[in-house]
């Protein structure tokens, strides 16, 4: 009973400390204190608001402006009521009165255009002063609410066009009648807060985020894992393959960088460190492949819905398209842990500590919610949030069997035990699920709902700012003119508009979740690239994986950072070394603007094979460079051709492959001399 007390408080302990690193690293866990009948209340409104979103997007046909603005009025309203006003207030059932104040003053005004949408949309431009200050409260709570939920970066871009349209943006010769004609575009009209971010968000993005909240109570992390130890564990330095492909597999369903980092880099991370590798290494191998887990198909973060209904095209060719890319991003950090490992000299995880194969069949039911939704989406049975909102049921059905299974098991075992059997099993089957707090129960049921609405708040938040940030660009005409000025500097050079792209992704994503990021650079910086002659569905790409890669990208690498804190590392050599082993992010999107056959975009079969296996090679000779080691250690000049080499074999063209492949064995050979001259000491 005493081993059995000391495991719950060190799990006890654990949890603490990755708490505290959430709070630290994440906004979205930087939340009030509730307990008793408030956190009661609290909860239950949260299962409410999640079951309202779930009952919306399969039942309601009530007018989109009447759907928008609830929606939003039960963001501010779950926004005060969760987040305080300043990080680290940890009062225990306490809310300040200017929050009640502000909270009510700010779902108010939303609930007001709620139950007067009818009379608003047939007042055309005639708005009542009345009208106006209930739109600039409207405003202002949502941008608080965004700041405490998300964090200043965004809201500072807000601030900064909602500045330049007053000051200098609009034309009406009056500073009342701009603010006027701003405020009530912005909040009336459907080219601000309720423009194309929110609409996407209240009708997909909050189901999947309901349907991940329930995947993850059904232990389908616990099932990645083991999993991939199954795959990667027994190898050269295992427990970094077994973080790769276990947060891969995690972060498409989780959809955030730093709460992937923090789930999965519990487990993995200490494992890394024991095997031999170092703190920081270990920190960025965790932080580079949860980031990555927003491109990893077939659910890719919030973002991927965003970006099929502004291209308008099926979710399904999103996901088609992102196969390749994500396949050549893990491959890029695979090789480089492998690398580390031989470098190193570091083993994998003996077999005796492996789970069975066989075991994991067993278990293989756990991803049906997944294989169902992928099924329904790619072959068009059913609309995206449809589909997701049946997937939530299998979801609970998963759980429910993987519940009564694992205490089959339980009891089978038990009662070997009783009869005095020696089966080598019995002990460890009786930890079941059951006994750890971890089956799913009814509480597991009401846990996932609040969980999947207290989710949404931030992200809601994030798309209602997104959406006054790019109504303020259109009504000023200040997108037009940032294309123009972006396309002058660059001339016909593509590169240039690239890269001066990609340091906007960069800067607004620090920070900032990549759903707004994106929703911001879609509507400023993908059209400078579609003027510049890349395809639409390319352009948004490449946004889209830099806004993601910003977080892992000094200096405001926030998941980096949360990978270090749980290695106990230097912060900023696990940021440097997360972007180091991501390089194929930042590789890979120039690809696809200038070859898209990558995103299988005008092409055939060849063309795809061919472009795959050049990259790949070209991804490991970059990877191996900057590892400074391949047979054995590098010299500088071994790197900078290794490197040249595999941007060659990157960049399209047959040339560029040739000289790209000839310049690769160069390297390589003196290599293959390098090591023999080790081997053999002393001759010449």
């Amino acid at each position: 009973m005493s081993d059995h007390n000391t495991k719950v408080r060190e799990y006890e302990v654990v949890q603490e400390d990755l708490e505290e690193v959430m709070r630290k690293y994440d906004r979205e866990s930087n939340v009030r204190v509730w307990t008793g009948k408030p956190a009661i209340a609290v909860k239950c409104i949260l299962i409410g608001f999640s079951l309202f979103c779930v009952w919306v997007t399969l039942f309601a046909t009530f007018l989109e402006e009447i759907r928008l603005t609830s929606f939003m009025g039960m963001i501010i309203l779950l926004g005060f009521l969760n987040y305080p006003a300043r990080k680290g207030e940890q009062k225990v059932n306490y809310i300040p009165w200017y929050d009640v104040i502000g909270m009510i003053l700010g779902t108010g005004a939303f609930l007001y255009y709620t139950f007067n949408a009818e009379q608003i949309i047939q007042q055309g431009t005639r708005f009542t002063p009345v009208q106006i200050v209930i739109a600039l409260v409207g405003i202002i709570a949502l941008l608080e609410v965004t700041r405490r939920s998300v964090g200043i970066p965004i809201l500072i871009v807000a601030l900064f066009f909602i500045v330049y349209a007053i000051v200098y943006g609009l034309t009406n010769p009056s500073v009342v009648g701009r603010l006027r004609y701003l405020v009530r575009n912005l909040f009336y009209a459907k080219t601000g807060i309720l423009s194309t971010p929110i609409n996407v968000c209240s009708k997909y993005i909050v189901v999947f985020i309901i349907f991940g909240a329930f995947l993850e109570r059904t232990g389908i992390s616990e099932f990645f894992i083991n999993m991939a130890n199954c795959v990667a564990g027994r190898y050269a330095g295992g427990p970094a393959k077994v973080a790769v492909i276990s947060s891969a597999l995690c972060g498409m369903v989780s959809g955030s960088s730093v709460g992937n980092t923090v789930t999965t880099g519990s487990v993995t991370i200490p494992m890394m460190k024991d095997t031999g590798y170092k703190a920081d290494f270990a920190g960025a191998v965790e932080a580079a492949a949860s980031t990555g887990g927003q491109i990893m198909p077939p659910i890719m973060g919030a973002a991927a819905f965003l970006m099929a209904d502004i291209i308008g095209v099926p979710y399904s060719d999103i996901l088609v398209r992102a196969i390749l890319p994500a396949i050549l991003y893990f491959t890029g950090i695979f090789i480089a842990v492998h690398l580390e490992a031989k470098k190193y000299g570091l083993s994998g995880i003996p077999s005796e500590k492996l789970p069975k194969f066989t075991g994991l069949l067993k278990k293989i039911y756990l991803l049906t919610p997944l294989v169902l939704l992928v099924v329904w989406v790619s072959n068009n049975m059913m609309t995206m949030q449809r589909a997701a909102a049946f997937s939530i049921l299998a979801a609970i059905a998963v759980g429910i069997i993987d519940t009564l299974v694992d205490r089959s098991y339980s009891t089978a075992a038990k009662d070997l035990k009783a009869a005095g059997s020696a089966h080598p099993l019995a002990d460890a089957i009786i930890g079941t699920k059951e006994e750890t707090g971890n089956c799913f129960t009814l509480k597991k049921f009401f846990d996932a709902l609040e969980a999947g609405g207290k989710g949404t708040i931030t992200v809601g938040a994030a798309c209602g700012v997104a959406g006054i940030i790019s109504g303020t660009i259109t009504m000023t005409g200040l997108a037009n003119e940032m294309i123009n000025a972006i396309v002058q500097v660059a001339g016909d050079k593509l590169i240039i508009a690239l890269f001066l792209t990609m340091l906007c992704c960069i800067v607004l994503g620090m920070g900032v979740p990549t759903t707004a990021t994106y929703c911001i650079m879609a509507a400023t910086c993908a059209p400078i690239l579609t003027r510049m002659g890349v395809p639409i569905l390319a352009a948004h790409f490449f946004v889209f994986y830099f806004g993601i890669v910003a977080d892992i990208t000094p200096p405001v690498a926030l998941a980096a950072y949360a990978g270090s804190a749980i290695a106990k590392s230097n912060p900023m050599r696990t940021a440097f070394n997360a972007t180091k082993l991501a390089i194929a992010a930042f590789i890979i999107p120039y690809v696809f603007c200038f070859s898209p056959s990558m995103l299988l975009i005008e092409t055939d079969t060849l063309s795809v094979i061919l472009i795959a296996a050049t990259s790949l090679i070209g991804i490991f000779a970059v990877a191996a460079a900057l590892e400074g080691f391949l047979l054995t250690d590098m010299g500088i000049a071994e790197r900078v051709i290794l490197i040249a080499g595999g941007l060659m074999m990157i960049i399209p063209g047959m040339l560029t492959d040739v000289i790209g492949l000839a310049i690769i064995g160069v390297g390589f050979v003196m290599q293959v001399v390098k090591k023999k001259q080790k081997v053999v000491p002393g001759r010449t």
